[in-house]
């Protein structure tokens, strides 16, 4: 059965940091781009960060930049998305998917282009 499952998650002060990982299980993730995404009730799931299947390349959206960094490491067959600063308005149930195809440059693909995605962990930040 093929499977994504998200851990790292929980209850952090502001200003702190996790790291979330994403490990793939019946299949291996080198062929996937990985792209992270968040949702808080009542709003729709954001595109946060994607990198491509090489971890050559990966792109964030402006939200997150410079705070947040997604890495991968093929030989374990998971990814990762560090989370710095974190700030109150990061609290949302964090979501990590698998898609094939090229990452394109500053591009965050939408849901619709996923293959492939985890239950999800949630993060709060607060004090």
């Amino acid at each position: 059965q093929l499977q994504l499952v998200e851990s790292g998650g929980g209850l952090v002060q502001p200003g702190g940091s996790l790291r979330l990982s994403c490990a793939a299980s019946g299949f291996t993730l080198d062929y996937y781009a990985i792209g992270w995404f968040r949702q808080v009730p009542g709003k729709e799931r954001e595109g946060i960060s994607c990198i491509s299947s090489s971890g050559g390349s990966a792109n964030y959206a402006d939200s997150v930049k410079g705070r947040f960094t997604i890495s991968r490491d093929n030989a374990k067959n998971t990814v990762y998305l560090q989370m710095n600063s974190l700030k109150p308005e990061d609290t949302a149930v964090y979501y990590c998917a698998a898609r094939l195809g090229i990452l394109y440059r500053d591009y965050l693909p939408p849901l619709s282009e996923y293959d492939y995605w985890g239950q999800g962990t949630q993060v709060t930040v607060s004090s």
